[in-house]
């Protein structure tokens, strides 16, 4: 748990916000550059009529997320060690591989958005968007390691509740400024239904909003606040709750604008694309706006998985020497590992390394590939982890031994097989296309 001293800065500055700190950093860094251009595109190849698949991908991950608080609040360890627990040592090695091909191709994907962004402001090289991007996705994740390594828990939470503001408010002006009509927008998307042209932009949409891997990181963020029993789910639900809102909020702004311009453009490009349509609509004003929030988003992404992501790989190394008997503990009917005092992870060696390798692995997959090639290979090894998330909640959280509280209900098991179907039929549906 981190210590209260470290808490003052973030608590004065944020005041009653800091109750949904975890949750904003939720929101945060679940909304990358990814979801974004899929929103945008979803919503100019398909229309308005897609917007509540913005509202159903929000809720999904609301209800997986709440799952992973759940399972923190009544056993008082994570959600990894607990599967590792149930399924044995074996398990660590499967996750490990796969950690690392994601940790590789998700500093890629941010850096590079990041770098997008900044250049669609400032072209470090007149001429050639592809080096600017390089150039400004390597000062990000230099800034990125340092805001983190640095400036610590306080300085983080700060950013990332000023980004979370800076993109709804930048994203709310541009909407406004469109004028959207809201009999219109209820007519198309009331009853819901799929879209004939654009399917597989709008199912991006229902798959990508909200963030895959870093939902993980949300029982270390509450672990952080001091969060424990029935009292501290009770705070999780109301946090995630507005956590989902804004994520759905902001889904659903990138489709209105991208159902009003043409996006045609990819790659480094296309944030500029975006923004020059909105400025030729809302004047110089809007052109700016948008760029600042798309920039908020991309960055605060980034430092919430610079953040994040490193918790993982030390909650497993800290607890190497404990695997055999927790999976020991869990086939004689004990359901989790030992409840002793947690220290605090960012001060483990492997947390600092997984830090350090996140913020230096861009310095080469930014140069070995293009924009489009690092998210498509980011969104498939991100879409394998969803249904993965939705089987583990489904067994964790259904065991008997994990108490009347807090074990899956009549709602939550139907919803969790739900969206198991769902991830496993997008999952699919990519394979079969590609």
């Amino acid at each position: 748990m981190t210590p209260p001293s470290r808490r003052v800065w973030t608590d004065r500055l944020l005041g009653p916000l800091t109750l949904i700190v975890p949750g904003l950093m939720v929101a945060a860094t679940g909304v990358g550059a990814g979801d974004l251009i899929s929103a945008s595109l979803a919503g100019s190849d398909a229309g308005v009529g897609v917007l509540w698949l913005a509202v159903v991908g929000a809720a999904m991950k609301l209800v997986l997320n709440e799952g992973v608080a759940r399972w923190q609040m009544a056993t008082g360890t994570s959600l990894l060690r607990g599967l590792v627990a149930s399924l044995g040592p074996w398990a660590v090695w499967p996750f490990l591989i796969y950690f690392a091909a994601w940790a590789a191709l998700v500093a890629g994907s941010l850096a590079s958005a990041c770098g997008v962004a900044a250049t669609a402001f400032v072209e470090l090289t007149p001429g050639d968007p592809n080096a600017s991007r390089i150039l400004w996705g390597l000062v990000h994740a230099a800034v990125g390691w340092g805001i983190v390594r640095v400036g610590g828990l306080a300085v983080f939470e700060s950013v990332m509740g000023l980004s979370v503001a800076v993109m709804v408010v930048t994203v709310l002006v541009c909407v406004l400024g469109l004028g959207p009509d809201p009999q219109a927008l209820w007519n198309a998307n009331v009853p819901p239904r799929l879209p004939a042209a654009g399917l597989d932009r709008a199912l991006a949409v229902l798959g990508g909003v909200g963030g895959t891997v870093t939902l993980l990181s949300y029982g270390y963020w509450v672990r952080d606040h001091g969060r424990q029993g029935q009292d501290g789910l009770r705070i999780c639900r109301i946090d995630l709750t507005i956590c989902y809102l804004l994520t759905a909020a902001f889904g659903m702004g990138m489709i209105l604008i991208g159902s009003r311009i043409e996006v045609e453009g990819q790659g480094a490009r296309l944030a500029t694309q975006l923004a020059d349509q909105l400025g030729a609509t809302l004047g110089p004003i809007g052109r700016v706006l948008f760029l600042a929030g798309f920039w908020a988003a991309v960055f605060s992404s980034l430092l919430g998985v610079w953040q994040s992501a490193p918790y993982l790989l030390a909650d497993l190394w800290r607890g190497r020497r404990r695997i055999q008997t927790d999976w020991a503990r869990a086939r004689v009917g004990s359901l989790t590992p030992s409840h002793e005092e947690e220290p605090d992870l960012t001060s483990d060696p492997a947390y600092r390394w997984g830090l350090a390798v996140l913020a230096w692995l861009p310095a080469a997959t930014l140069f070995v590939t293009s924009v489009k090639t690092i998210q498509y290979a980011y969104a498939a090894l991100g879409s394998l982890f969803l249904p993965g998330l939705a089987a583990a909640l489904l067994v964790l959280n259904g065991s008997p031994r994990l108490g009347t509280a807090y074990r899956n209900g009549w709602l939550t098991t139907p919803l969790l097989i739900m969206i198991l179907l769902v991830y496993l039929g997008i999952l699919i549906r990519g394979i079969s296309l590609n």
